[in-house]
């Protein structure tokens, strides 16, 4: 059973990394290898081959059935033609809405739709947003609730995300929530009418599960008025982690306490527990009736249903997250086997959860959420089942209280440290870094939250005023100064090690290291194993050969942000847009990128102008990276320009070398920043860098007019092999005299898919297409690379690493 399960996990896996889905001949052919497979190993005598066969015939099992799921779901989508048209929807809010300052999103179960009057198919589940009009009271969004049913006027897309490296893929987490579209609630004087409430509450499960929840958020949110933590405490009743604020998730995660910011198989497992043993406790006294319960059925039979029962309960107000979802099928297991009276081993439970998490959701091997789970597990398994039985003899006396307390101490911080040891290559696979102060820190969260604020949330959120209000504050206090002590510990110097996601051969290394480190005591030098993480601890940021450069133009949306790579220095072009208060390019693209190739620190920043999807990430950037000097076009009062270490401003005729690498600054003169007459595109700081005979020009968002100034004053130096398209592709750039002097061999057009100023223009487009440029736009081939040194090469993130799931 064990091998079967763990094949059925490798095949999801292998499947999540192909670029395209078996067709159906391959899919009949797996089918008959699966009946093969199973047929031979039920004949085979050998246990080894019995095994190394229920494997094969696991992977691909799972094979099979996660490529029959995604052709599934891909099945349910948008139209092409009617990307961007109004649509009319009837259906339901299908969702716990996230509401935020600009306005709300939640998911949407649609029923009918309509486009020009006309019925039409579309996908029977979508992502929809609906956002505040400024400027008009009356065209506010109504708060939707989960439950009712709405008509609502959208323009709607097909799933499309940013793609970059060591940066989130949107388009298969709505994949696998099965949202097969994404749009936008119109919120115009046309729409009013028609964007309406149509029932109050429509019945079913899911409904009324979202409808528990939401009441449960609101409670808390109104006992917690503007607290800070009040969304930590929504996290913790209801797994509901958006109201968390992205610097408060800095400290859990820089702590290595984010696992406990959320309902977690530890919450889950605690109070199915404590729910068991106090039923437990009442059954088999008949609850002080004289009914004779337990002759009617076992108090320990009785106490596994009602664990199970409320850790189903919680697992479902958590939204069946991976980690709840695997708690939930272990206590199933084990309160199955306690009904039936046979005894399940920690590995075949642990092998059951794995393979039902998969089975409901193939693609959960694709979110660290999953390894660290079953790997906690796994290493729990490896490093304390099975040891140690003989000295605990003594310790477990009943009557010695201080040697029993001593003896689970070890216990407790034998498995600590060896999840401590265990989780390091991992860990640094996943997210590139490792917290160096997380044994302590969860050794104080955990206790804290787990056995005291987790409880006093979930009683605060269902029991009467005032009584609940007072819980809640208490809850807050707690995490308040808990939050105090965290803060502290995560601005200690050493608070964190980071380093380069490592190639996988290095991971490899460090965990046979790790599995050597944690071997039972009678093998020998079990020391050797640090070892192997020697590749590990010596892994560092990889950077251009000498004679070469990189470039890196990020997939940051409309907007645009470009990493300038020489043998020893490094130089931003711009930051990306803001996309709201806490989400930017800086911080959902750039630095995610920065930190998995292992770069810490940038030798310069040049902001172009002061445009939001040029200049958005500028914060983000400076707060979390050192900079050695930062060059703007910006006003001199700009909130960037008073962040920026060491700022200048970019004037025509600046030039410097890095390396072998020449940077010149060609636009703006530095007379033009009196005039008023310019708007701010047209001060966009104009930067050619070159390398022998190959160079880039970065042209921010420079007009007609500017081009022609360039193409009058200084057509010597426009010549280049790489063009960043000025202004997105603009109608009012790119001229034919401009791109005549720069004669590009590639273009570069960092847009955003179906943006709103519908960039490139389409007669722009074709201007670069009919004088032999190549052309690469980041909407579909997301980050593009480029080495320019003694050839120019180039690669496409979205075809290097290349999806099913991604529409091209």
């Amino acid at each position: 059973m064990r091998s079967l399960l763990i094949g059925f996990a490798v095949g999801i896996g292998l499947l999540q990394t192909r670029a395209s889905l078996p067709d159906s001949s391959g899919l009949w052919l797996l089918f008959a290898t699966i009946l093969a497979l199973l047929l031979v190993a039920s004949r085979l005598d050998s246990s080894l081959q019995r095994i190394v066969t229920r494997l094969a015939g696991g992977m691909c099992a799972g094979f099979l059935w996660a490529a029959l799921l995604a052709g599934h779901y891909l099945a349910d989508e948008l139209p092409k033609q009617l990307e961007g048209e109004d649509l009319l929807l009837v259906g339901m809010i299908d969702s716990l809405p996230f509401r935020f300052a600009q306005g709300q999103r939640f998911n949407f179960a649609i029923e009918h739709a309509q486009s020009n009057g006309q019925e039409v198919v579309l996908p029977h589940r979508v992502a929809l947003s609906w956002y505040s009009t400024l400027h008009d009271e009356e065209l506010q969004p109504a708060e939707v609730q989960p439950g009712e049913r709405w008509q609502l006027k959208v323009h709607m897309q097909r799933p499309h995300g940013t793609a970059n490296i060591g940066g989130f893929d949107y388009e298969v987490w709505l994949l696998e929530q099965d949202l097969r579209a994404t749009g936008a609630v119109r919120n115009d004087v046309s729409s009013q009418m028609l964007n309406r409430r149509l029932d109050r509450f429509v019945w079913s499960f899911r409904n009324v599960i979202a409808s528990l929840r939401a009441g449960m958020r609101d409670r808390i949110l109104s006992a917690l008025p503007d607290k800070k933590y009040a969304g930590v405490i929504v996290a913790l009743v209801v797994g509901d982690e958006r109201g968390v604020g992205q610097s408060d998730w800095k400290v859990f995660n820089r702590t290595g306490i984010g696992h406990l910011i959320a309902i977690s198989g530890l919450h889950i497992t605690l109070i199915a527990g404590m729910f068991a043993r106090l039923i437990y406790a009442l059954w088999s006294r008949s609850f002080f009736t004289r009914a004779e319960l337990p002759l009617m059925l076992p108090a320990h039979k009785a106490a596994a249903l009602a664990g199970v029962g409320i850790g189903f309960i919680y697992v479902l107000l958590a939204g069946f997250g991976v980690p709840a979802q695997r708690t939930l099928y272990m206590l199933s297991v084990v309160g199955v086997a306690m009904w039936t009276g046979r005894i399940a081993s920690v590995s075949h439970i642990a092998c059951i959860a794995l393979g039902l998490v998969l089975l409901l959701d193939p693609w959960a091997v694709l979110w660290p959420g999953f390894w660290l789970s079953f790997g906690c597990v796994a290493i729990i398994l490896f490093a304390t089942v099975g040891r140690g039985r003989a000295h605990r003899a003594d310790p477990l006396d009943p009557g010695n209280r201080r040697q029993r307390l001593w003896a689970w101490c070890k216990a407790e911080g034998h498995t600590q440290m060896a999840l401590t040891l265990g989780l390091v290559p991992l860990t640094v696979l996943l997210f590139g870094e490792i917290s160096v102060i997380s044994p302590v820190a969860n050794a104080i969260a955990i206790p804290l939250i787990s056995f005291v604020v987790t409880p006093l949330a979930l009683l605060g959120s269902v029991l009467p005023a005032p009584v609940s209000v007072w819980l809640l504050e208490c809850a807050h206090f707690l995490i308040e100064l808990l939050a105090q002590v965290l803060t502290w510990l995560s601005e200690l110097p050493m608070a964190v090690w980071a380093a380069p996601v490592p190639p996988f051969w290095v991971f490899c290394c460090a965990m046979a290291g790790s599995v050597w480190l944690l071997a039972p005591r009678g093998l020998p030098l079990r020391l050797v194993g640090l070892a192997g993480w020697i590749p590990l601890l010596l892994n560092s940021a990889s950077h251009p050969p000498d004679g070469q450069m990189w470039v890196t133009a990020f997939d940051v949306g409309q907007g645009m942000a470009v990493l300038i790579e020489t043998p020893h220095r490094r130089l931003l072009y711009d930051t990306g847009p803001a996309y709201s208060p806490e989400s930017d390019g800086g911080n959902r693209v750039v630095l995610p990128y920065l930190h998995a190739r292992g770069i810490y620190r940038l030798d310069g920043v040049i902001i172009s102008h002061n445009d939001n999807d040029h200049s958005g990430g500028a914060l983000s950037i400076f707060s979390e990276l050192p900079v050695d000097w930062v060059a703007t076009s910006l006003a001199y009062d700009s909130r960037i320009v008073a962040a920026a270490p060491n700022h200048r401003r970019c004037a025509a005729g600046q030039n410097w070398q890095w390396d072998a690498v020449h940077f010149e600054m060609l636009q703006p003169a530095i007379s033009s920043y009196q005039s008023t007459k310019y708007k701010p595109n047209a001060h966009s700081c104009t930067v050619k860098i070159s390398i022998g005979e190959q160079s880039i020009l970065l042209a921010g968002d420079i007009e007609a007019m500017q081009e022609d100034e360039l193409v009058n004053s200084i057509p010597d130096k426009l010549k280049s092999t790489v063009l960043l398209v000025p202004h997105h592709g603009s109608g009012t750039s790119s001229t034919l005299s401009f791109l005549q002097a720069v004669q590009p061999q590639v273009a570069i057009f960092q847009v955003g898919y179906r943006n709103r100023f519908h960039h490139p223009k389409p007669e722009v487009f074709e201007r670069y297409g009919a004088l032999g440029i190549v052309r690469l736009r980041s909407d579909d081939a997301g980050a593009i690379s480029l080495k320019l040194g003694e050839r120019l090469s180039f690669s496409e993130y979205r075809q290097s690493e290349n999806h099913y799931w991604y529409g091209r």
